[in-house]
């Protein structure tokens, strides 16, 4: 459904678990769906007049199939991807407090303009979200988002005002809606974290 009000609102829901113990960003790794029960009780919950968007990673995008059910499905977006780790991806938290200590802890304890090796920061990754969301709120009243834990906790930074290291003490769940809204420029949240 296109844009006919001057308000968007924006269910973000975090892909299905992957079960890695190890960082997960750009990399293309499986999701475990068998919790229909579960997925169909999302889908039931999204408002059904909603557009589905999803980051092309595998996670995101057979999630977001899988909550589609007859709502309008919009392109994957590349700029909806979780952070990118860079050198990190795929390796065990010990390894990384162990190749890079100083490194990996001011990544978590100053989040900002601190980059993994050959990777992005939290700011870098909030910005091209941002223009993903701010393209999209232009067309959409409704717009249900599957994407990942780090992406979803930008838009919280943005919608709260506070800093990216007081977002990461939010929990963000795998399959739990996070609703923000955005009216003339201006974001709240309504709720964080929810499974109905």
């Amino acid at each position: 459904m296109s844009k006919t009000t001057n308000m968007t609102d924006w269910y973000w829901v975090r892909h299905g678990p992957t079960h890695e113990k190890t960082f997960v960003g750009w990399r293309n790794v499986a999701v475990d769906l068998s919790n229909t029960e579960l997925i169909n009780r999302i889908a039931l919950f999204l408002p059904e007049t909603a557009v589905v968007v999803s980051s092309d990673l595998r996670r995101s995008v057979e999630t977001a199939n899988a909550l589609q059910h007859d709502r309008k499905r919009l392109s994957n977006e590349v700029g909806l991807r979780e952070f990118n780790f860079g050198d990190w991806d795929g390796k065990h938290f010990s390894d990384v407090s162990k190749t890079d200590p100083i490194l990996s802890r001011a990544y978590w304890d100053n989040p900002g303009d601190i980059e993994a090796p050959n990777g992005e920061s939290w700011n870098m990754a909030a910005q091209r979200a941002r223009t993903v969301v701010d393209r999209l709120s232009k067309k959409y009243d409704q717009i249900i988002a599957v994407a990942h834990f780090g992406i979803i906790l930008t838009q919280v930074q943005r919608a709260l005002g506070t800093s990216a290291y007081e977002c990461l003490s939010q929990k963000i769940d795998n399959f739990s809606i996070t609703h923000l809204q955005e009216k003339n420029g201006k974001w709240q949240l309504n709720y964080v974290n929810t499974l109905p």
